[in-house]
């Protein structure tokens, strides 16, 4: 029985008349992406046709999900929104604050103990507004949400960037900001600026060593880390068909890794298949009356060039098994030419470990396809020369696979399985006790994100991601150039022997099964519920609101840091050992920036102070300036805040005093995070002005007072000689952004709206 079938035959209910107003609106037959988009309007039916990359949109998501890192922020702001309720449904999962270490049973042993203020902070204030919370160990929170939320043709915010999973199940499902979260909970409209629309047409079937990881991995190389910035990625043809929900969960999951809003597939009989095993058979009923409209009309996959503002074409039938990285996840090499590629950029071949998990790759189908790999390693009699880690998808997931089998085959190869959370996916990983002076090493993983230092801290690993099936293969063979298509290994009786190609089940052949999955379920009437915050709490602090940033602040600042090349949220805000502070802003704040590279000397956390001439770390010079009331501004490259949507990357400059972010261009969420927050988020009219930027520069922004829609902003150089320079930056605020800015913040204005 699925939670909110109520709502779901409500969204269902109207779909049909929605999407045929919004056919007659656009003129043209609808790709699925628009009949989500057009039918989960906030005014209701469609009023007019939209332009896609232009037109600023009003939604009405149909639910929202947080995960336990970025939910403490979301919560504290919704604290102070006024409400006794969330207006929608609203899930909170326990996943991303428990180390992977020693093992399952002994690591969220330890997570409950050291992180227990956070979890009961968190289960108080879901049970008091209504909010479902997912305990500590129930799972990853979109493999839970896969099993238990996501429904064909449905619309989802989540405080992840990689909500976009659900798109597996046919949904329009999009990372945000926990302010845009907040918005939504508080009953208020979600803003969007209409998609472009990108069409990945998948020909041929995957077989052999390839699997449905490898079409992500292909495609972000084609599209490169920023190519899906404001477009949504509909994938059709005979080889999504063809493919298992979980597997498409795979491939929406890292549309993330390529800047997509998000990722789709339209409606078809995997995902009825996946709806019914488990025990969904309600939705998939009620989605088979309406299934014309939870995928395209015909007419668009007929001829996807006149409907999508690009179209690519994968032939499955002749994609080779990739492997991505290091250190950025487009950068592809196919299984078998890794040798040459590895030795010309000095990378480690040899591989010290093997993780196979995360979001992205912890279904039932991909812990089954890798361990026939590791079973085969035992059949053959092979000594596996990498480690193993393994983080099942959810405590559904673990129960399944352990009742049938496949745990036992990863623990007689002395596999760690650790808990149902993200572990190393997201730098919760005990691996070294000095990560920044550990040995340079090569790992390979089925995660979804490579950065450096983003698994373990060290910025020496060379992380690689592949397919779980890739993974345990690399991981037997202990080298990154193994190719297990043509490679022999030799046994421990001195035989030369080959892997055979993986095997796995679509679904559990004996069906899911669970004994405790973690859920609460809130009170009805939470208004008895005390939400309590020590004030000398480390981990915890209640918000106080942001003062508005004047038309005098803006003159007069000074240079924080320019930050040189690739500057993701990782770099702005650290995840690891800094998530224990992901409820306390102002302790969080000392991580601000401490990873960005400075142009002027190609070091990390170590800036120049304008008052003093000295050097040194990020948020201490930025709490230098604000002592003395002195507004910064922060100057960066392409694709600034790339990565994760936490939108401490934004909180956190805020806080301290940076008043302008000025860039080359922005990661989509966080631009909107910076707008959330009250801050300018400004691009250069020409990206050379970039050059023109000096260590001891001030900046004066001239018309600060005639900011508005569609109006470029004149930023004054001043350098240390007295010169200057004049820059032109563009932005993308609307009026209701620029309200937000006038207020302090999107939530200042809802607090008076409140009012």
């Amino acid at each position: 029985m699925a939670f909110d079938i109520d709502m779901i035959k409500g969204v269902y209910a109207s779909m049909g008349e929605r999407v045929e107003k919004a056919r007659e609106l656009v003129g043209k037959p609808l790709t699925l992406s628009e009949k989500i988009l057009y039918s989960h309007l906030w005014d209701g039916d469609p009023e007019k046709a939209y332009v896609r990359g232009k037109d600023y949109v009003d939604f009405a998501p149909d639910r929202i999900a947080c995960q336990d890192a970025t939910a403490q922020m979301a919560l504290l702001q919704f604290m102070q929104a006024g409400k006794d309720k969330v207006a929608v449904p609203t899930t909170v999962h326990c996943d991303h604050l428990i180390q992977a270490k020693d093992g399952a049973a002994a690591d969220l042993k330890h997570a409950n103990e050291t992180s227990s203020e956070v979890f009961d902070f968190l289960g108080s204030v879901s049970n008091k507004y209504g909010i479902g919370f997912w305990k500590p160990g129930a799972g990853i929170i979109h493999q839970v949400v896969l099993e238990n939320y996501a429904f064909p043709g449905g619309m989802m915010i989540g405080t992840d960037s990689h909500t976009v999973n659900a798109g597996g199940l046919g949904m329009v499902a999009i990372g945000v900001g926990g302010a845009d979260a907040v918005d939504v909970m508080a009953g208020m409209a979600w803003e969007l600026k209409f998609p472009k629309l990108i069409g990945v047409k998948l020909t041929g079937k995957l077989s052999g060593w390839t699997a449905p990881k490898d079409v992500i991995l292909k495609v972000a190389e084609i599209l490169t880390v920023k190519g899906g910035t404001g477009a949504i990625v509909e994938y059709f043809g005979p080889g999504a068909t063809a493919m298992s929900c979980t597997g498409k969960g795979t491939i929406c999951n890292m549309g993330a890794e390529i800047g997509a809003t998000t990722s789709t597939f339209g409606y078809d009989e995997s995902m009825e298949r996946y709806l019914r095993a488990t025990d969904r058979s309600d939705v998939a009923d009620e989605a088979n009356k309406v299934k014309e409209h939870l995928t395209a009309d015909p007419e668009v996959y007929a001829d996807p060039e006149q409907y999508f503002d690009q179209v690519i074409e994968i032939n499955l039938s002749e994609l080779k098994p990739l492997l991505n990285g290091p250190f950025t996840p487009d950068l592809a090499t196919e299984v078998g030419t890794m040798k040459e590629k590895a030795e010309a950029n000095d990378w480690p071949l040899a591989v010290e470990w093997g993780l196979i998990g995360s979001c992205t790759n912890s279904s039932y189908e991909d812990l089954s396809r890798a361990s026939s790999i590791a079973q085969q390693a035992l059949d053959k009699k092979l000594k596996t020369k990498a480690e193993f880690g393994i983080n099942p998808g959810s405590e559904q997931v673990r129960y399944t696979t352990e009742r049938d089998g496949i745990l036992e085959i990863f623990e007689k190869l002395d596999a760690k399985i650790f808990t149902n959370a993200c572990g190393p996916c997201i730098g919760q990983w005990a691996r070294y006790k000095d990560p920044k002076n550990a040995p340079k090493n090569s790992i390979v993983h089925s995660f979804n994100r490579n950065f450096a230092k983003r698994a373990d801290g060290n910025p020496n690993t060379h992380a690689f991601v592949a397919s779980p099936e890739m993974t345990a293969a690399i991981a037997i063979a202990g080298r990154l150039d193994f190719n297990p298509l043509t490679d022999k290994l030799i046994n421990e009786d001195g035989e030369e022997v080959m892997l055979d190609e993986p095997t796995g089940w679509e679904l559990p052949p004996k069906g899911f099964e669970v004994k405790e999955n973690g859920y609460e379920e809130p009170q009805k009437d939470g208004s008895g519920v005390v939400v309590k915050v020590s004030p000398e709490s480390e981990r915890l602090q209640l918000l106080e609101p942001f003062t508005p940033i004047t038309v005098d602040n803006l003159q007069g600042m000074k240079l924080l840091i320019k930050a040189f090349g690739k500057c993701t949220t990782d770099h702005i805000s650290m995840a690891g050992p800094w998530l224990r502070f992901r409820g306390h802003l102002d302790n969080i704040a000392n991580n601000t920036l401490i990873g960005a590279v400075n142009a002027f000397n190609q070091k990390t956390n170590f800036v120049k102070n304008q008052l003093t001439g000295e050097y040194g770390g990020v948020p201490d010079t930025q709490r230098e300036y604000k002592k003395n009331g002195i507004m910064t501004i922060v100057v960066g490259d392409h694709n600034y805040g790339e990565g994760s949507s936490r939108e401490h990357a934004a909180m956190q400059p805020r806080h301290l005093g940076v008043a302008v972010v000025l860039v080359k261009s922005f990661a989509r969420i966080h631009e909107t995070n910076l707008k959330k927050q009250g801050m300018l988020a400004l691009t250069f009219a020409n990206e050379s002005d970039y050059d023109l930027i000096q260590e001891d520069d001030t900046f004066n922004i001239v018309d600060a007072a005639e900011f508005a829609p569609d109006k470029p902003l004149t930023i004054e150089v001043v350098h240390a000689d007295g010169s200057k320079d004049t820059i032109i930056a563009n932005h993308s605020y609307n009026d209701a952004q620029i309200k937000w800015f006038n207020e302090g913040s999107a939530l200042n204005l809802i607090k008076k709206q409140n009012a």
